[in-house]
């Protein structure tokens, strides 16, 4: 870890901060729709157009970045983000469910940018360094997973009105992740004339290898959203369990869903990209059994501990073996159209989850989710990783 560059740990820093208004949203923004919503069935809409935010960005996110480069993007997004906090504290004052779910994804909106965090220090390192710049860079979100829920708990009762704090918190922690990443530096390249050129994304998005370098993050990211957007309802309003104990569990979640970027770099060298994909795969089938047997404080706090550690594993893996999938100057088309597929998918993932909750219960969650992952355990069996990129290297 000590060969990376400054940069990659200032985007590291920069992205614990821009990204925990996602944990906050997680948290407390289907309570305050339980709240607010003229039903309950509505009640996790404002989580899940928050992914929608997110996937409806990235394209002129992409269009964006080549234009004007990232640093100038990353920074008009932060501000972005911070009259998205504002407007959802305002929301409150308000008692606007509408409002509320326009702040709500507008923060999605400019959450796009800090996704591209990981592709930022992908090209400020050699090649072979990639998997230990994104795993480091997801260690910010160990970060994220404390600031957030700590600040939508601390601002609960802050002001009059309940959670209208937190938002206000958010926001001044959105002005000083803009404030250092504005020191980021482009690689090179950024608004070279060419760099949308290369082949057509048609025959691109041909490859078998950036095939399943998508599917294994939207696969990771799919089921993660699907189980975790009810999770926190499911716990604290079905089962009775307190905020508290929710909020331990949803930190614990988000705790594991970045710590193993620890120790992804040594098992990556070990079991290559097949063997993380392989990993991340048993554990969603893990957490889904353990989801299934009961609604105690232990079945919430496993199920959402292992759906963590697999999401890492598939999303790490997709993220740097579509690093191999395109020349540099088709990154930016590539990069910006993985994640308007991967984050599409959450964001169906997070809008059918409340419905499947408050219809059919929990088990009907944990249930759905598993065909997804049968059918990415298919594909992945019937693709092909060329052994000059299978990632071993003992």
């Amino acid at each position: 870890m000590r060969n990376l560059p400054l940069q990659v740990w200032r985007l590291t820093l920069a992205y614990a901060l821009m990204m925990a208004g996602t944990s906050l949203m997680v948290l407390i923004a289907g309570i305050i729709g339980i709240q607010f919503a003229p039903s309950p069935a509505y009640a996790t809409l404002p989580v899940a157009l928050t992914i929608v935010g997110v996937a409806s960005s990235t394209l002129p996110t992409g269009k964006l970045l080549y234009r004007f480069g990232r640093r100038r993007v990353f920074v008009a997004y932060g501000l972005l983000a911070v009259m998205a906090a504002l407007l959802a504290a305002s929301s409150l004052y308000l008692r606007s469910f509408s409002l509320f779910c326009v702040a709500a994804l507008s923060l999605g909106w400019s959450a796009a940018a800090g996704h591209q965090y990981r592709f930022a220090a992908m090209e400020s390192v050699p090649l072979e360094l990639a998997p230990k710049a994104t795993s480091v860079l997801l260690l910010g979100g160990i970060l994220a997973a404390a600031i957030g829920p700590e600040i939508a708990v601390r601002g609960q009762n802050l002001l009059t009105i309940e959670f209208a704090g937190s938002y206000l918190l958010l926001a001044g922690v959105y002005l000083v992740g803009i404030f250092i990443v504005s020191f980021y530096r482009e690689s090179g390249g950024a608004n070279d004339p060419h760099s949308m050129q290369g082949r057509p994304l048609k025959q691109i998005m041909r490859s078998p290898l950036i095939i399943l370098a998508i599917a294994a993050s939207a696969v990771g990211y799919g089921v993660m959203s699907f189980v975790m957007t009810s999770a926190p309802i499911s716990m604290h309003e079905h089962a009775g369990h307190g905020m508290q104990a929710t909020k331990w569990v949803l930190q614990s979640h988000i705790l594991a869903m970045y710590l193993p970027s620890l120790v992804y770099p040594w098992l990556f060298s070990k079991l290559g990209f097949k063997g993380m994909m392989w990993s991340g795969v048993a554990a969603y089938i893990a957490c889904l059994l353990i989801g299934s047997i009961n609604t105690e404080f232990i079945h919430y706090w496993l199920t959402m501990v292992i759906l963590g550690v697999g999401w890492n594993f598939l999303f790490l893996s997709g993220t740097n073996l579509l690093r191999y999938g395109y020349s540099n100057e088709e990154r930016f088309k590539v990069q910006s159209f993985n994640d308007f597929l991967v984050f599409s998918i959450q964001g169906l993932a997070s809008l059918s989850s409340g419905w499947f909750l408050f219809h059919w219960g929990w088990q009907s969650v944990i249930s759905a989710s598993l065909p997804l992952v049968l059918v990415f355990i298919l594909l992945a069996a019937f693709t092909r990783i060329p052994g000059s990129i299978t990632g071993r290297t003992g």
